[in-house]
């Protein structure tokens, strides 16, 4: 296998198992990729990854993120073996999930929380990666009929635009989060600025995330942390979960981007 940038890998890690086309789809470059080879070579990916830096297989889990995909396609990709998905909008979720209701999905919220939808996603969703606040912690506590999984989402890079807390406030958070009955505080959730160095950013999180280790209870085990285009450094850097959308379903159409469900 060659050890080249992503998404060359997306051709170069099936070459040698499958009948592959002299060109890849995702690449731009004209041929048929379905979802399964693409979950496929995902998953090559990371394990990859994960043996670069001498960690244990199948400690990083795929996330695939399914904002703006059809109900279709997320089926197709269940299909395929991926049981994870994430969601940033609870109406759009909602329809997914009606459609799909017999299927084992895990499904995670990774978008803005806003305080009215903080009871839909409470009972609806097995994981929420995106809090950040006191107050929203509270609301998804009292909502919640079962144990939820959550991640607090840090402002690594202090990006005015961006959701997430400041890394000062962190310790402050996890301990009102602690006590709270129903959340279950599993790690952090970050996304790095676009234009600066991934690693630095995934880096910074990690410490934090080791840091908190002894204050943050039982179930401290996530980092959720890398996309399409830098998840194999975030999985270098200690990823335990990785939120992956172009590189499985393929570029979202012109007018899915235009979107904006509530």
């Amino acid at each position: 296998m060659h050890d080249s940038q992503w998404p060359m890998r997306l051709c170069e890690i099936s070459e040698n198992s499958l009948d592959w086309p002299a060109r890849c789809r995702y690449c731009g470059l004209n041929c048929v990729v379905d979802c399964s080879t693409r979950i496929e070579t995902v998953n090559a990916a990371i394990g990859l990854a994960e043996r670069r830096t001498s960690r244990s297989p199948g400690r990083a889990h795929l996330i695939a993120v399914s904002k703006a995909r059809s109900a279709g396609e997320v089926h197709a990709a269940y299909e395929a073996g991926q049981r994870d998905f994430g969601e940033n909008y609870l109406q759009e979720a909602v329809a997914k999930m009606t459609a799909l209701s017999g299927l084992d999905i895990v499904w995670h919220f990774i978008g803005a929380i806003q305080s009215n939808k903080t009871r839909d996603i409470a009972r609806r969703f097995h994981w929420v990666h995106t809090v950040d606040r006191a107050r929203i912690a509270s609301r998804l506590d009292a909502a919640a009929e079962r144990p939820l999984d959550i991640c607090v989402q840090v402002n690594i890079d202090a990006e005015p635009q961006k959701a997430g807390i400041a890394p000062s406030d962190l310790p402050a958070l996890v301990t009102h989060i602690r006590g709270l009955s129903r959340l279950r505080l599993r790690g952090l959730m970050a996304i790095p600025r676009a234009d600066g160095d991934p690693r630095t950013s995934f880096r910074a999180l990690r410490s934090l995330f080791d840091g908190l280790a002894d204050h943050a209870g039982d179930h401290w085990d996530t980092l959720s942390m890398g996309m399409s285009d830098d998840f194999e450094i975030a999985i270098e850097e200690g990823a335990t979960m990785v939120r992956i959308g172009t590189a499985i379903f393929g570029p979202r159409p012109t007018s899915a981007r235009q979107r904006v469900p509530a």
